[in-house]
């Protein structure tokens, strides 16, 4: 990938926006729906099944204009050229980023190494294809000759995120005889709980790890293990039909002890954030059937041939991008709220969490330089209109500047035409709210509502799997942009290490005082003494 040198501060575009800045407290978003008479229309782009109004937003077409010429100052056109062909833009772990293979056709292959590519992928989807098809219709069967009836996904990050966020926002179409479980963290309290509930006759445990080393994940597939034991007599994972992987490491898989037929692998290249359209989707096939996940790529492709090939200025990634660096880097906003109203989208903020912070919570250029610039916000949010009876309070009549994506669907054939219509009407009504504001009346200064808030809003025409795949990715671009935009590498976590690192070291005895500080020596003396 050869880059221009890029500081995003010492463009002119970004001086200009400085300035731009400045002024920005002269007028409001009601003003300039005034002065602009179709601002609704041209602050508007559709792709596919989603719509994207951004007209709320506090920027003017001097504004937008200039975050454009930022866009056009940076280097993102190289690198998301070279992030589609597949080059090694991750630096610092010296990896290709390709998630954007995994929903490739074959017509998007152009190269020998593309063509390869899309050739793996599709073995590897296969598997997907026939495991998820065999477990649906009763084929696979556990120790005792039953079929499956629940699946317990046992993964971290990514491997357990992004599989729940798909398999309870597609509820409308799951398995009507399988039953999905996600187990995530250490705690032994959520496996132990879990599996009480479970028959192990009909149970089949997913171990998705990247590695097949990640500490949080194999301690819980041991006890998942210990359970079948107990209760089946099986003494390990060995030969077992209760056991699949979903691994990049089919060797430490294997010598883990799941069989080699039972472990689907995707490429190395995968990012773990990124990984839901790989095998790790597995539970998502077995939930709502392969030829839903396969819509769920296909609309996640879109996207991507969608923030390939569109103008910068109707393109949506870019656009919800350069509105997020308008806030975060001359308005001063610390942090940014995503609203689903659409309570099957509630783990929505929680995925988007990892995505984005996880992705552009960094302070080193691609140089290796500290930068001089705000980068990631912090990103929170819940579903409306719960969120309305918590923390809107703060974002109408509270001090700090918090843009809000709010977002729902048009159609929902799981609820009904008067609940639907009071839902979205809460959603419009807040939007608007928050950008008109309101007087106080006469002695009621608790009353007043400055408004001037920021919002967009995002549509889709049904919470169908194919719209489901384009929202994500729609994400997945607009975090790439931005740290394109502020020269930073989106696709390492080396910010995770230290305290996994300083965990390990206190939980081995024999380096527990080690170099540890004395409230964290304190503390874990205190829990020691006090274990029953």
């Amino acid at each position: 990938m050869k880059s221009k040198q890029y500081s995003p501060n010492e463009t002119v575009a970004w001086r200009n926006l400085e300035a731009l800045a400045q002024d920005s407290t002269k007028t409001t978003i009601a003003d300039l729906f005034k002065s602009e008479t179709d601002r609704a229309e041209k602050m508007s782009v559709e792709i596919g099944g989603i719509v994207l109004d951004f007209s709320k937003n506090l920027v003017s077409q001097d504004v937008l204009s200039e975050l454009m010429a930022l866009v056009d100052e940076s280097n993102l056109e190289t690198h998301r050229d070279a992030m589609f062909a597949g080059e090694s833009i991750n630096s610092t772990e010296d990896r290709a980023v390709l998630h954007a293979a995994l929903r490739a056709e074959p017509e998007d292959a152009n190269t020998p190494q593309e063509k390869e590519r899309n050739r793996l992928v599709k073995t590897q989807l296969d598997h997907v294809r026939e495991v998820s098809e065999k477990i649906r219709s009763g084929g696979w069967q556990g120790s005792t000759g039953k079929s499956i009836t629940d699946i317990v996904n046992i993964g971290i990050g990514g491997s357990d995120l992004g599989p729940k966020l798909a398999c309870n926002g597609l509820a409308e179409f799951a398995h009507p005889d399988i039953d999905i479980h996600f187990i995530s963290n250490v705690d032994g309290a959520e496996i132990l709980t879990t599996l009480a509930k479970l028959n192990p006759e009909t149970t089949l445990i997913t171990v998705a790890s990247k590695t097949f080393t990640t500490q949080e994940t194999l301690l819980n597939a041991k006890t998942a293990i210990n359970w079948f034991e107990t209760k089946l007599g099986l003494s390990s994972a060995q030969s077992s039909p209760h056991f699949i992987a979903l691994t990049a490491n089919r060797d430490n898989a294997v010598s883990y002890g799941i069989p080699e037929s039972q472990i689907l692998e995707f490429a190395e290249w995968v990012g773990g954030r990124y990984s839901l359209w790989s095998s790790i989707g597995l539970s998502i096939a077995i939930s709502i059937g392969f030829e839903r996940f396969s819509d769920m790529l296909a609309g996640a492709r879109e996207m991507d041939l969608h923030f390939r090939t569109a103008p910068i200025d109707q393109n949506m990634p870019v656009i919800m991008a350069v509105l997020g660096i308008w806030y975060t880097n001359f308005l001063n906003a610390q942090s940014s709220a995503v609203i689903p109203y659409c309570e099957r989208l509630l783990l929505l903020p929680s995925y988007l969490q990892q995505l984005d912070m996880e992705s552009n919570g960094k302070s080193t250029t691609l140089e290796g330089e500290p930068v001089s610039y705000n980068t990631g916000p912090i990103l929170w949010g819940q579903t409306g209109t719960n969120g309305q009876h918590a923390f809107f309070q703060l974002l109408h009549q509270g001090t700090r500047l918090v843009p809000i994506d709010f977002i729902a669907a048009v159609n929902d054939n799981l609820s009904n035409k008067e609940h639907h219509r009071v839902l979205l009407g809460n959603m419009l009504g807040q939007s608007s709210a928050l950008m008109m504001g309101q007087p106080a009346p006469k002695n009621q200064p608790y009353r007043f509502y400055e408004g001037n808030k920021p919002s967009n809003t995002l549509l889709m025409n049904s919470l169908s799997a194919k719209n489901f795949g384009a929202l994500v990715a729609l994400y997945e671009h607009k975090v790439f942009v931005q740290g394109s935009l502020w020269n930073i590498n989106s696709f390492d976590q080396w910010g995770v290490e230290l305290g996994k690192k300083m965990a390990n070291e206190l939980l081995d005895a024999e380096h527990s005082d080690g170099n540890l500080d004395p409230s964290t020596k304190r503390l874990f003396n205190h829990i020691d003494s006090n274990s029953l």
